[in-house]
């Protein structure tokens, strides 16, 4: 066989697996966040099984609404967006098409999933879920701009875009190359800013069932709501893995990748339990006076380093 054959049929073997690898770790995430608010508000906890339980019950349930084909295609963008991005995040072993692409074009697919969201909800046309989007909108516009500048500062630090360029600049001095030691002030902005990427408390502003009936959610059920379902999960270990690779020097195996991946997702699910939400204004003037302030500084820093 041909090399160039070999070398197509690894990265399509790749192309698969790293999903369904997102996948699983990010059902192990979901339940690490249920019981993690579980233990905090005294309670036991769901089972183990509990996540595969809701993805099987919400696939299996009748859809009673459909709005048209925008409905359905925004949906498949929701999800398609995070399932793309899986695919150009090196994780051990597997490199996928991260030698291909670099941070740039992971950051515009980030945006697809929440664009999508707000392309099926206006199919809908229910004030309730127009609400919820202008605010998850609003949020997103609140946490782009310090991680756009976290991602331009780490890449003016690394000297490169490259993802696995960047985990092998990390790797080469041990934890003291690390991001989170090299650039400590773009390292606690990017977390932040990954962290209001999540939508939870303080920063669930769009769901805000108290107010606005779930916001997004209102006309999702059945199938539609299955697929927020898997969403979160990916979501979850996109987020991790990100932090991961910019700032945690990635990891030689699974062994030490995984623990810094949960690490990541452990420390924003333990403050969500801890805080109340704020309002869309707040969100907007808080991520963008202190993330933001400190990834300036931190960006600062890295290019008077250079």
């Amino acid at each position: 066989m041909e090399p160039n054959t070999i070398e197509f049929g690894e990265l399509l073997l790749e192309m698969v697996l790293m999903p369904l690898v997102a996948f699983l770790v990010g059902l192990l995430l979901v339940l690490m966040m249920r019981r993690v608010r579980a233990r905090i508000e005294r309670r036991v906890g769901p089972p183990f099984w509990q996540p595969v339980y809701d993805i099987i019950k919400l696939y299996a349930k009748k859809t009673q609404i459909s709005h048209g084909y925008m409905h359905d295609v925004a949906v498949m963008m929701l999800l398609g967006g995070y399932i793309a991005s899986e695919i150009f995040l090196p994780v051990p072993g597997m490199n996928g098409l991260a030698n291909q692409a670099d941070l740039l074009t992971l950051m515009y697919l980030l945006m697809v999933p929440m664009l999508g969201m707000a392309l099926g909800v206006g199919q809908c046309a229910n004030p309730n879920g127009s609400i919820g989007i202008s605010r998850a909108l609003s949020s997103m516009l609140a946490y782009d701009v310090p991680f756009v500048i976290v991602v331009a500062g780490a890449a003016v630090s690394y000297g490169s875009t490259n993802l696995v360029q960047i985990i092998e600049i990390q790797q080469q001095g041990g934890p003291a190359t690390w991001g989170l030691f090299s650039m400590p002030l773009l390292a606690i902005a990017g977390l932040i800013s990954m962290y209001a990427m999540l939508g939870k408390e303080p920063f669930e502003i769009y769901v805000a069932p108290a107010e606005i009936a779930t916001g997004p959610m209102v006309e999702m059920s059945g199938k539609y709501m299955g697929t927020l379902f898997v969403m979160q999960c990916f979501q979850l270990y996109t987020v991790g893995v990100l932090y991961t690779t910019l700032f945690l020097g990635g990891g030689a195996n699974w062994l030490t990748f995984l623990p810094k991946v949960f690490a990541v997702v452990f420390i924003s699910v333990a403050i969500t339990n801890v805080f109340g939400r704020y309002r869309t204004d707040d969100v907007i003037r808080w991520l963008w006076k202190w993330p933001t302030g400190i990834a300036l500084l931190g960006l600062a820093v890295v290019m008077m380093g250079k």
